[in-house]
């Protein structure tokens, strides 16, 4: 029996509507675009140009040069238009002079994150609208809820692909024009329709890469827009303040890391805290990577704010596994999150994500700020 992958669809939009689709070349933007079209949606594919530079080693990055031709061969196969916008200037100005910049403060940022919410659900969704469009879509495993005239940001149907981490940021209004055609598929059911088409991106491996990050080397990258003489070495002090080596800036480090001190000792060292205002780096054995208290700010909002429920279930990272805790506001851009049982390397830069018990409903979330540990006192 032939199943139809666009009941979803269907069912919840008016398919006789204009869509353009963010296509990144890889295979899920692909069949979003594909599933759109058979549904009767009037579809154009776009690709945003970051001005990556293509390596050797072929690996698939997001919106690279063959990430433009990728997508140009999945458009003309499913007979609709292909366009590309060059998006290096705001990626550059929003999202990588940021990315600099918190690495500089010893905070580790998401630029996945600011990237969907600033350049795909903002600037590349207003030229949709501009253009005509009646929706932005992408290949993300997400999906928009309706109720009582609202709409909601909520986990699709596989879990294990849930990349509603990434969009909290986007703003509440917004998401009455996007579509997430993948929210009722899981990842198995998306490689097989591409395989039915015979789409040469049907086994493209995904992109697990920062796209700006040539192979993943956060130190060359942050040594070749920074300089060198920039980046200032300062003290490694153990929990209790006693300096037991020298680090080779603060950039190069991040909360939970184990390596790169030079330090020999009896248990695994790991970096409990970054002091950008000393320069300094504490690190301690396991345990003291553990907490259950932070400060967050940077709100978002994606539902009322009497919507907003005190205890929620989040996360502290895309891959980390959701706790239930309490969210108190201490003021318009501070938040105080206590967690039930402690989590391991909570990281100042990376967001925290609120989703409604039992039902996936994205809340908001916020960037962290501030972690507090039982060794606050030395890191202060």
């Amino acid at each position: 029996m032939k199943i139809d992958f666009t009941s979803y669809l269907k069912k919840n939009y008016d398919v006789s509507k204009k869509v353009m689709v963010a296509m990144s070349g890889g295979v899920d933007s692909s069949i979003a675009a594909f599933l759109l079209k058979e549904a009767g949606f009037k579809v154009t594919g776009v690709t945003m140009c970051f001005g990556v530079q293509t390596l050797e080693d072929k690996k698939p990055r997001c919106c690279g040069v063959d990430a433009i031709n990728d997508a140009r061969k999945v458009c003309r196969n499913l007979g609709i238009d292909h366009y590309v916008f060059d998006f290096s200037g705001p990626l550059k100005e929003k999202i990588i002079n940021e990315f600099i910049k918190n690495y500089l403060e010893g905070k580790t940022p998401n630029p996945c994150v600011d990237c969907n919410r600033l350049l795909k659900f903002d600037i590349l969704l207003n030229k949709a609208l501009n253009l005509g469009f009646d929706y932005l879509a992408t290949g993300h495993y997400a999906q928009i809820l309706k109720e009582n005239g609202k709409y909601y940001l909520k986990k699709p149907i596989d879990s294990a692909k849930d990349q509603t981490y990434f969009l909290y940021k986007i703003k509440r209004e917004n998401l009455a024009y996007i579509i997430f055609p993948l929210a009722n598929l899981a990842k198995e059911n998306v490689r097989q329709i591409a395989k039915n088409l015979r789409l040469t991106i049907a086994y493209k491996k995904e992109s697990q890469e920062v796209c700006f990050i040539v192979e993943n080397n956060y130190k060359d990258f942050l040594i070749k827009n920074i300089g060198k003489d920039n980046i200032k070495e300062g003290n490694i002090l153990d929990v209790n303040g006693k300096v037991i080596g020298k680090h080779k800036g603060i950039a190069f480090y991040t909360i939970g890391q184990r390596k790169g001190f030079g330090i020999s000792a009896e248990q695994p060292l790991y970096v409990i805290k970054i002091n950008k205002d000393t320069n300094e780096i504490i690190v301690g054995t396991r345990q003291y990577l553990k907490s259950n208290i932070l400060f967050a700010n940077n709100l978002n909002l994606l539902v009322e704010e009497n919507e907003f429920s005190q205890k929620a279930m989040a996360k502290i990272r895309y891959n980390h596994k959701e706790s239930l805790c309490n969210v108190t506001k201490i003021d318009n851009d501070l938040i105080k999150v206590v967690f039930e049982e402690k989590q391991e390397a909570i990281t100042p830069g990376q967001s925290i994500v609120f989703y409604r018990i039992n039902d996936g409903v994205v809340l908001g979330g916020a960037t962290i700020k501030e972690v507090y540990t039982n060794i606050t006192d030395c890191l202060m």
